[in-house]
């Protein structure tokens, strides 16, 4: 899977956030452009009112936030130094107002930074799940779900961190920077100099030693992931099973002794890197503000300056060690910026991706009431150079009902997935009524389609609301004739809450037959004008699957059916028989007819049909 900014897996610095761009990240960094960062601060127009709130209480915050410092060089000098005691309590009273006044503002601009993330986050989500729905059915077959999941959730919920964080950040550590630096020359500028010039001490070695702990780091993680995998595969139920089944158990233990080993070492390399890092971090935050007392010093004792006071010194080293984060995390810039743009990418690039299966401006939508199926000489392949259509063939006279036959991958599906457009062809044409299903309008046209497919998918509802999906008016006598039809009501309501039970995950509380008549009940109800079934009795055993036929046969009469089917009962019951081989129509005929040619369809016949239903021939 792809690595993800913000990934917990990477090395990180204070507050969670990584310092470092890893390898994958440097090689996937995305490109800055106007028309980027155009889009991105669309998503911020509409809250243009609270982002200048934000902006204008980090200004204030931040000058609010240089007070106590420069309060604590008055105390030095005026209270501390004069002895002035009344003086002393009204500073000390002040600088508590300006922090409670700075904590008061921080919070306040947190607060309008994540109101206005969130709202982001909700639009944001609005967009993509709109987006990914009209999506063609080949989008789900070929992205990995938990990529979709991903970017649906937590791609988008990142962009709040970047938002209330790295953006609010950025602002708030500029503005941090800029207040001090004019409060430090406006208190000494040749001091102001050499605090400024102080800065990389601190910096730049507590860089270097973490990069160092960092890589170790990542080097327990990826041997902590190898522990992880190796005891998942041992200790499973599939895998202990052929552990055992080749006397593996040896060689096992020995893997984990290696591994566990290989941990322990890099846990003590950590611990010790660690307790160096904190003495490096510790030492340098102490030489900064020497140096500080050491120039200020030097310029009051052998310079003779009487501009420089014992406060003025106090205070700008507090203010030069209230510099050190925001320029540390400015530095770091690059490393916020490109895993946000990267964030963003990743969502645009969903966003981005074609439709190619929508309604045209002039779509049509024609009475399909006993409309005819006809498939001209149609072309198709899930992957580009491999048909599994090829020059397909043949016309669904209105209201009849065809059935479909041949070996397994055949196409049989495919074609069943043509008719309604969860694909479109590569060439040729699919035609209901006489009219391309590509020129007729998107919603009308799978309006007037019912599939019964052979894996019934349910979701995770009551039996109602699963019902409901084909007809969301319907009362609750239409749902009982639907499912007295299709041999399912009876079972509903043996169940405590009935129509109302809960069906769970995937309809996962239910049995394979008990889900296909639910599916079946739900086509009966769809009251469609053409009607697919792909193995729609396959999950039922012969006693239901024999009532089931008896309901479909009455769902069918009068409406152009299409059937694929593996059961001899079901293609007796066509009007004619379609036999399909290698992406063309082979063979065509009644049952009598097909057997007569001893082709492929006798061939089915002798191998699959008369097995299932010995008797009906």
């Amino acid at each position: 899977m792809n690595s993800m900014p913000g990934d917990a897996r990477g090395p990180r610095g204070p507050r969670g956030a990584r310092t470092f761009l890893t390898e994958e990240e440097k090689q996937h960094m995305p490109k800055v452009t106007k028309a980027l960062l155009a889009r991105i601060f669309a998503y911020l127009k509409p809250y243009w009112a609270q982002l200048t709130l934000v902006l204008l209480t980090i200004v204030l915050s931040s000058a609010v936030g240089i007070m106590p410092a420069v309060i604590t060089g008055r105390i030095v000098d005026e209270a501390l130094l004069g002895r002035d005691m009344a003086l002393l309590l009204q500073l000390l009273a002040l600088a508590l107002v300006t922090l409670l006044g700075s904590e008061v503002i921080g919070v306040l601009e947190s607060y309008i930074s994540a109101w206005i993330a969130q709202r982001i986050i909700v639009d944001m989500k609005n967009q993509m799940f709109a987006h990914l729905q009209s999506m063609p059915h080949a989008f789900y077959t070929t992205e990995p779900q938990g990529d979709i999941i991903t970017r649906m959730n937590s791609d988008i919920d990142g962009v709040s961190a970047v938002i209330s964080g790295t953006l609010t950040s950025i602002i708030s550590n500029v503005a941090i920077v800029l207040t001090t630096t004019l409060a430090l020359f406006g208190l000494h500028w040749q001091l102001a100099i050499v605090g400024i010039l102080v800065i990389p001490l601190f910096i730049l070695p507590t860089r270097q030693v973490g990069r160092a702990r960092w890589k170790l780091l990542s080097e327990g993680q990826e041997q902590r992931d190898a522990m992880n995998t190796l005891v998942t595969e041992a200790l499973s139920v599939s895998g202990s099973l052929l552990i055992k089944l080749f006397t593996l158990e040896n060689r096992e233990m020995r893997r984990f002794e290696t591994v566990n080993q290989a941990v322990m070492k890099n846990a003590l390399r950590e611990q010790r890197s660690g307790k160096f890092f904190r003495v490096v971090m510790g030492m340098f935050a102490q030489i900064g503000p020497l140096l500080m007392y050491f120039a200020g010093g030097y310029l009051i004792i052998a310079q003779g300056d009487a501009s420089l006071t014992v406060g003025v010194i106090t205070a700008m080293v507090a203010l030069i060690s209230r510099m050190y984060r925001p320029v540390q995390a400015l530095l770091n810039l690059q490393v916020d910026v490109t895993r946000s743009l990267a964030l963003f990418t990743r969502i645009f690039d969903y966003l981005d991706r074609p439709n190619p299966i929508q309604s045209k401006a002039d779509a049509r939508t024609p009475d399909l009431t006993d409309a005819s199926v006809t498939f001209s000489k149609v072309a198709f392949g899930y992957e580009p150079g491999q048909r599994i259509l090829d020059g397909l063939s043949f016309h669904v006279p209105g209201g009849k009902m065809y059935a479909i036959v041949g070996p397994s991958g055949a196409g049989k599906s495919t074609i069943a997935s043509l008719i309604p457009r969860l694909y479109d062809v590569d060439a040729g044409h699919v035609r209901l009524a006489g009219v391309d299903v590509r020129d007729m309008e998107l919603a009308h046209l799978r309006r007037s389609i019912g599939m019964v497919t052979q894996e019934t998918y349910l979701f995770n509802g009551t039996i109602r609301d699963n019902l409901l999906l084909a007809k969301p008016g319907a009362s609750q006598a239409e749902l009982v004739t639907a499912c007295r039809i299709a041999n399912i009501h009876d079972l509903i309501t043996s169940l405590p809450q009935q129509y109302d039970s809960l069906v769970g995950n995937r309809g996962l509380k239910l049995s394979g037959g008990e889900k296909q008549r639910m599916s079946i009940a739900r086509v009966i109800l769809k009251d469609p004008r053409i009607l697919i079934l792909d193995e729609a009795t396959s999950s039922l055993d012969s006693i239901l699957e024999s009532a089931i036929q008896n309901a479909l046969e009455t769902l069918m009469q009068g409406r152009t059916s299409i059937v694929i089917a593996h059961r001899l009962s079901t293609i007796l019951a066509a009007d004619r028989i379609l036999v399909i081989q290698h992406g063309r129509v082979s063979e065509e005929g009644s049952h009598a007819e097909l057997l007569a040619k001893g082709g492929l369809y006798r061939e089915l016949y002798e191998t699959q049909f008369r097995k299932v239903l010995p008797t009906a021939h």
